[in-house]
């Protein structure tokens, strides 16, 4: 697997945790539900932003299954993010 590709991954991955973080750290000081959902949503779309390639080289499927895993965590998480918004 390429370098830059992987740091490009692993970069995403720690962000999208770092705002799952942060944004749990605000459920927990205003006890606002929502705020648990965006937590919860960033940190689907940070373990999709890695699953498709772990998928690919682990279970030796094939791209397009991968890709589908990964669109599915990540839409998962963005349903979260936009259920916390229209609450």
């Amino acid at each position: 697997m390429d370098a830059s590709f992987l740091l490009a991954k692993l970069i995403t991955l720690v962000l999208s945790l770092v705002v799952a973080y942060l944004a749990f750290h605000g459920y927990r000081r205003s006890g606002r539900t929502p705020m648990l959902y965006v937590s919860g949503g960033f940190v689907f779309i940070g373990a999709g932003a890695i699953c498709e390639g772990l998928i690919y080289h682990s279970f030796g499927t094939t791209i397009a299954s991968a890709a589908l895993v990964q669109a599915v965590i990540v839409s998962s998480g963005m349903i979260l993010v936009l259920v916390s918004l229209t609450k």
